[in-house]
């Protein structure tokens, strides 16, 4: 029996176990994966590049929160930075940006402080072509120094009004935890681009309920908001098992 309900799943490495059991969900229920990933690598995860068993598997695929939007294998949406913000805004950001950095003292610096992706801005202090061992120095010396905290705040006061989210994880036990900005960097897009965007295109198509299984699902983690969201019943799980163990008690298919 097919159900109106809409089962969302953030995408994760899954085995190949779990990827039969996602195809079979389409029998019971609406199948939609969103991530802040972009396409190329949410097929990865789920299908070990296969975009067309991913489509396959879920009718909605949600690339970058939902900016690059597919339902049936068609491609539905698609939104940039440049389509939103503007080339002049991007221009005058991006100097600032980088005039900011330039006074940045650290231990050091290497290369690629600013990466221009479709759907948000990675700023990095020390610069994302530093090594591993450089990466987990940045972050035990950003831990003591508030090097990306002081970015973070640099940028809400110069840019206030511009309605833009930036977006710094927590570091705990000396790894990143949570948000999607990574251990070197802050991410920088416009206020609403995050996983809540890609509930526009299926609150219209009159579901019972739409359900969310994510596991960044706290305050600061990239599912947080999807996952309160009202238009959403929120499901906070550990792993990919236990989200199947979740789904199948919810449509009772255990």
């Amino acid at each position: 029996m097919i159900t109106r309900t809409f089962e969302f799943f953030s995408p994760h490495e899954i085995t190949p176990d779990m990827t039969e059991f996602l195809s079979s969900l389409r029998e019971h229920a609406c199948v939609g994966v969103v991530g802040g990933s972009d396409l190329p690598k949410i097929c990865q995860q789920l299908a070990g590049g296969d975009e067309k068993a991913v489509h396959s598997m879920c009718e909605y695929v949600f690339a970058e929160n939902g900016l690059v939007a597919f339902k049936g294998g068609e491609l539905i949406h698609k939104a940039d930075l440049v389509g939103k913000l503007g080339d002049e805004f991007l221009q005058r950001f991006i100097n600032f940006t980088l005039g900011y950095l330039s006074k940045v003292q650290l231990p050091l610096k290497r290369g690629n402080f600013i990466e221009f992706r479709n759907g948000m801005i990675n700023i990095s202090p020390i610069g994302r072509s530093c090594s591993q061992a450089e990466r987990d120095a940045f972050v035990v010396y950003d831990t003591e120094h508030g090097v990306r905290s002081a970015l973070v705040a640099a940028l809400n006061s110069e840019f206030r009004d511009a309605n833009l989210s930036v977006c710094i994880g927590k570091v705990e036990d000396g790894r990143e935890k949570d948000a999607g900005s990574g251990q070197i960097s802050v991410d920088v897009f416009p206020r609403g681009w995050d996983k809540t965007y890609s509930l526009q295109f299926v609150e219209k198509e009159g579901f019972e309920a739409i359900h969310f299984f994510g596991d960044k699902t706290s305050p600061g983690g990239n599912d947080h908001a999807i996952y309160e969201d009202p238009r959403t019943v929120g499901h906070s799980v550990t792993d990919p098992s236990d989200a199947r163990r979740q789904v199948e008690e919810l449509l009772k298919l255990r």
